[in-house]
């Protein structure tokens, strides 16, 4: 439980579903309640597919790099540490990958909910390395099954999130929305300086 726990911390802390609320209902505003939901759904399915490759696939892509874990657990750090710092200062939206010019974009398609929701807005690279690091200490069966888990745990709480993304767009308000963000901001930085101390301490004792 406290390794289910402390994945599903870490991935919602990362993917910051709540901070991409005000991106979604800019994009679905002229949407259905009924395409709404269909986007909820599929936005959930593809950050889930991509989180499961990233796990299990992420290892074989450091072998064939040649990467050492240390060196993708300090890149991850920085990344997720960027991330932390975008969600405090409030430049989320531009350092997610969409901008106005995407944004208009992608109003005038169907389907958003592959690009740019659950990547790179929602799954983007700090997630990625966060999961390839975690798979290199948790690869056992057990582990495995928690961590798939924490994976569905956390595209589930995305799905009703965004689903339910207009109301608590009119609930919070843009002052609470931002609120939110600055606080899972904090955690986010902390996440990822943990994991390039923690690097930076084995590479001493390697050493």
């Amino acid at each position: 439980m406290e390794l289910f726990i402390y994945l599903f911390a870490a991935l919602f802390s990362v993917l910051n579903p709540i901070g991409t609320v005000p991106i979604f209902v800019g994009l679905t505003q002229d949407d259905s309640k009924a395409e709404r939901s269909r986007i909820s759904v599929w936005t959930a399915i593809n950050v889930f597919i991509i989180l499961l490759i990233s796990y299990f696939i992420g290892k074989y892509v450091l072998s064939f790099f040649g990467i050492s874990i240390e060196a993708l657990r300090i890149a991850g750090g920085l990344i997720i540490v960027n991330s932390g710092f975008n969600l405090l200062s409030g430049n989320l939206s531009k350092k997610r990958g969409i901008n106005r010019r995407v944004e208009n974009e992608v109003q005038q398609r169907n389907d958003i909910a592959l690009t740019p929701l659950a990547m790179p807005m929602l799954a983007g690279p700090g997630a990625i390395s966060l999961l390839i690091a975690f798979y290199q200490e948790h690869h056992e069966m057990w582990d495995m099954v928690i961590a798939v888990l924490a994976m569905a745990a956390v595209s589930l709480t995305i799905f009703l999130i965004l689903r339910s993304g207009h109301y608590l767009s009119r609930i919070l308000g843009p002052s609470g929305i931002v609120a939110i963000s600055r606080i899972v901001g904090f955690i986010v930085v902390a996440i990822g300086i943990q994991y390039i101390v923690s690097s930076i301490v084995v590479i001493f004792k390697q050493i």
